[in-house]
């Protein structure tokens, strides 16, 4: 092939064919003749993650007393122990099923596992307000986390809901609304349990939530989810019912993205040698494998700021600014940051920076108000920035490692790494934080300072990982 007047009539050649009666294609056709950021379909997934991922964390803040008001544990010290495998219970589940709802997703389609998900948050978690014996909470939360498969299949929809160039904010959105999601759990579980005490006059001690005092936040949650389970009546399917052709494919994605003829070829030939075994997948499993490594390093570091003395307004005051920075970071900043540096150059600078962040936790410690709240605020915003920065990075190469029939089932493996690793990791970060609180008049590395540098190695872990032979991209990224 030979100069620019090839391009031409390849592309001709190339021409996209859309079958009738294929909700796949009618989602391919709206795109070519919409090039614009379909903010609709946007906003819908934002309300679909944020509704799946409400009820993950919204029982940390009662689940001591619920296991209390459980009479379950024998000393005020077993508490803890129960409560640890309730909290397990819904990621041991989602470990166990989420590769399977992608594949599932991949084989009937995206819309079908995405409501299932969003009737069992809204039964499940009513059931678990509702939970008056032990048994009853550990097996609603695992059945939660079992039949909740949305969120390996909603990666792959947001990208095939909008063109190529449109990737980054769209994946961007998923993790803002987790990370949202994890922020408005927790405030809404603190505010809404045992309402009865907090709120008398207006829930009377023998009313309903007087009976069942956990029972008022995860029944907002469900109350939420509902309409967005009803919307999803007009959540257009984006997988093809049709078998095509891999030329076909890449035509209909070339014209979407208006990709040049060298790029159209190269994407062809990284979808014909990965398509047969996702597991056989470097590209994707190089990029999966650096997911879980800042993953567990996000899970394990949820303990920061430990001796700073702050009261509960405090934290959550810290947990709002930090939900509002990622909000207005992931919506505008983020994307144009992509487009510039591109997702590689972007995760390697995210991590350098975590490192040098990292070291500035332990002399926080030692600020006097109101410079350590200061610090602490800034602290957060950086850190989990960055931290969703490199985890949106990993998605654009995951969906961009595999054909469309593989995508979902990709994404929910690696939401089966992330939920084993998010199962054990707050064990493994309990036991270090342990550990390093008994180092604390040590001379070498006391025990905060010990803390964050083995974070800091994680992270540099991370960084090295980016690099190759670990790190194996798909081949439009091969240039970052």
């Amino acid at each position: 092939m030979a100069g620019g007047e090839a391009g031409a009539p390849l592309l001709e050649k190339k021409e996209a064919v859309y079958r009738e009666g294929c909700p796949g294609c009618a989602v391919e056709r709206r795109k070519t003749l919409n090039p614009g950021v379909p903010y609709k379909e946007f906003f819908h997934i934002w309300t679909i993650i944020l509704a799946s991922c409400l009820p993950v964390s919204s029982l940390f803040p009662f689940l001591y007393f619920m296991i209390r008001d459980l009479y379950i544990a024998k000393t005020v010290e077993d508490i803890g122990f129960y409560a640890g495998f309730v909290g397990a219970s819904y990621m041991l589940g989602r470990t166990l099923t989420s590769t399977a709802w992608g594949m599932v997703a991949d084989r009937i389609g995206r819309k079908p596992v995405i409501v299932l998900g969003l009737f069992s948050v809204i039964l499940f978690s009513a059931l678990f307000g509702l939970s008056v014996h032990y048994w009853m909470a550990v097996s609603t939360r695992f059945l939660l986390g079992s039949l909740n498969g949305i969120i390996g299949p909603i990666r792959a929809y947001a990208i095939e809901v909008c063109r190529p160039e449109h990737h980054a904010i769209a994946l961007s959105l998923v993790s803002t609304a987790w990370a949202i999601g994890l922020i408005l759990g927790p405030t809404i579980g603190g505010y809404l349990a045992q309402p009865t005490e907090k709120y008398p006059k207006l829930f009377p001690v023998d009313s309903l939530f007087g009976r069942f005092p956990y029972l008022l936040p995860c029944l907002c949650i469900s109350v939420f989810s509902f309409p967005v389970l009803i919307s999803c009546v007009w959540l257009p399917e984006t997988l093809h019912n049709h078998n095509t052709d891999e030329k076909e494919d890449q035509a209909s994605e070339s014209l979407t993205a208006i990709f040049s003829t060298t790029e159209v070829i190269v994407e062809h030939n990284i979808t014909s040698t990965t398509k047969n075994n996702v597991l056989k997948n470097w590209p994707l499993m190089s990029s999966i494998i650096l997911f879980c490594i800042i993953f567990s390093l996000w899970a394990e570091s949820d303990r920061k700021y430990g001796g700073l003395s702050f009261s509960s307004e405090d934290v959550g005051q810290v947990l709002a600014i930090t939900g509002v920075s990622i909000l207005v970071y992931q919506t505008f900043i983020f994307p144009r940051i992509i487009r510039v540096m591109g997702p590689i150059n972007t995760s390697r600078v995210a991590m350098s920076l975590s490192v040098v962040l990292l070291f500035t936790y332990a002399p926080i410690t030692h600020l006097s108000r109101p410079w350590s709240s200061i610090a602490v605020n800034i602290a957060s915003i950086l850190k989990n920035n960055f931290l969703i920065t490199i985890v949106t990075s990993s998605f654009i190469l995951q969906n961009n490692s595999v054909t469309q029939d593989q995508r979902a089932t990709a994404n929910g493996l690696a939401t089966t790494l992330m939920s084993f690793c998010k199962t054990f990791a707050p064990t493994g970060g309990g036991i270090v934080f342990s550990w390093a609180q008994k180092r604390q008049h040590v001379f070498f590395f006391p025990g905060d300072q010990m803390l964050f540098f083995l974070l800091a190695i994680v992270e540099l872990v991370g960084l090295v990982w980016t690099f190759k032979p670990f790190l194996v991209v798909p081949d439009q990224f091969s240039s970052n």
